[in-house]
């Protein structure tokens, strides 16, 4: 097929995309607005503050975050240069064609730690933030309203292994230890532990222990003990968060191969987040409420003060650094939404954050059919086709429109009206993914009907032959490699 073939194959991938999103949007928008109304009238009776009061009184924290971002970045950049951590255009998937400044993410990290030290100081200093009215934490109790300094060591870890992949490259298995250990880090704060709770429920009933707590007699007595308990559900949470981080993490990784696409679907993303965690904090829903807005605060904040410098023409890259700590900070906020054993909330925030995760999916079927490895780089995300019809910012506001798609199912969700919104998500997710397979498996169509028709006029029985493995989009497969945030 010729170039032009090409482009309005791909320009028809754009619009179905837009259309489906744009359909799948205007139901969501009128359900949503008629969701918070009937929330406005409710949080009138169960609280003194409404969602946009909440908001203005955290609002400092995402200005903070935003600022430093802003500034640190053109810093970043000077020093990237001057020390030579730049990518180099090197493959012929890359988009860009110079050198391009790394260490964004180092800025995106400065700018969340300043809106959360932020928070810390509004523990000393009164005004600072005007924290919502809270049975779950009080003037007595200020540690309950800031962020864990777990999920803040855990952030540097992201930080740093991402960093030292950019500087000088890390084996694979280097940087999913490190993931694993900021995991860990989750783990020991409990932060989402109670993930696994109402999932396992079932099961605790079966078997008449509802906490799945198991008290293992010891064959000796060691002090006073004489057994050792065994919580069923925190350790299938823990195996869930390290599952998790690094799911999160590597989908934002790969995503990243578009001027300012990352930045952008994450903000996106984050002010969703933001809206469901408003709607929690709004009806006091537990002692994380503080802590998951500062978190979604100080992430929305950084991802805007550094989305003018990435936007597309990028003048630098968040680089792995970057692409991990967004991974990982989305990570967190969902996995706080089931803090109070609401799973439901859990899956509301993965709405939320589906673009990544679908991406990543079929990068892993894509290249399973082709009989490549998984590992293995290639040229067929659903960015690179809608590049190739669109342009880099065509590509990328079209995927920004289909964040925040889901998004808005992601909200409707955590407001009640669950099963519908599964049905749509499950129905854009299926479309996209279709419609991605079936572009990059075009040559083998188009090879399959031109072998139908030899076969009709030369007299013989049509056959479709099996699928062999072949080059996806017609396109020769590109060398195995690690596929990072550089990817452009």
């Amino acid at each position: 097929m010729n170039r032009r073939g090409e482009v309005s194959f791909g320009r028809g991938f754009a619009g179905a995309l837009c259309a489906a999103a744009c359909g799948m949007l205007a139901p969501c928008a009128v359900a949503l607005a008629q969701s918070a109304e009937k929330a406005g009238e409710k949080s009138s009776e169960i609280d003194k503050y409404s969602r946009w009061e909440i908001f203005n009184g955290y609002a400092p924290v995402m200005a903070v975050a935003f600022i430093v971002t802003l500034f640190a970045t053109p810093l970043m950049r000077k020093l990237a240069i001057t020390y030579g951590v730049v990518d180099r255009p090197s493959e012929s998937r890359k988009v860009h064609r110079m050198p391009v400044a790394y260490l964004g993410g180092v800025a995106v990290f400065l700018g969340m730690l300043a809106g959360v030290l932020y928070s810390y100081a509004s523990i000393k200093v009164a005004g600072l933030i005007e924290y919502h009215p809270s049975q779950h934490a009080t003037a007595a109790e200020p540690e309950q309203r800031i962020l864990p300094l777990f999920v803040l060591f855990g952030m540097t870890v992201v930080v740093v292994v991402g960093l030292l992949d950019d500087v000088w490259g890390l084996a694979p298995r280097v940087k999913i230890g490190g993931l694993l250990f900021a995991a860990a880090l989750l783990a020991i704060d409990d932060i989402g532990a109670r993930v696994a709770a109402q999932v396992l429920s079932p099961l605790g009933t079966l078997l008449g222990n509802p906490t799945l707590v198991f008290h293992i007699p010891l064959p000796i007595h060691i002090g006073d003990a004489s057994s050792v308990s065994f919580d069923l559900v925190y350790w299938v949470g823990t195996a869930i968060i390290g599952f998790f981080v690094l799911g999160a993490c590597n989908a934002t990784n790969l995503i990243d191969g578009l001027d300012g696409l990352l930045t952008g679907t994450t903000a996106i993303s984050a002010a969703g987040l933001l809206i469901i965690a408003l709607g929690m904090a709004a009806a006091d829903d537990g002692p994380r409420d503080t802590q998951r807005l500062v978190m979604c605060m100080a992430l929305l904040g950084a991802c805007l003060g550094f989305l003018p410098h990435n936007f597309n023409p990028a003048t630098i890259f968040l680089g792995d650094a970057g692409s991990l700590l967004l991974g990982y900070s989305i990570i967190v906020i969902i996995l706080t939404l089931g803090a109070t054993d609401k799973t439901h909330l859990v899956m509301a925030g993965m709405i939320v954050f589906a673009l990544p995760m679908i991406d990543t999916t079929l990068a892993i079927v894509r290249r399973k059919m082709a009989g490549q490895s998984i590992s293995s780089a290639d040229s067929d995300h659903l960015h690179h086709m809608l590049k190739r019809a669109l342009g880099v910012k065509g590509a990328v506001l079209t995927l920004y429109a289909i964040a925040a798609a889901f998004a808005a199912l992601g909200v409707i969700v955590s407001m009640g009206r669950a099963r519908v919104v599964y049905i749509l998500a499950l129905m854009l997710a299926s479309f996209i993914g279709v419609t991605a397979i079936k572009i990059a498996r075009r040559k083998f169509i188009e090879q399959q009907a031109l072998d139908y028709e030899a076969r009709r006029t030369a007299g013989l029985q049509p056959s479709i032959p099996a699928s062999p493995v072949l080059p996806i989009s017609g396109r020769e497969a590109v060398a195995a490699g690690s596929e990072t945030a550089s990817a452009r």
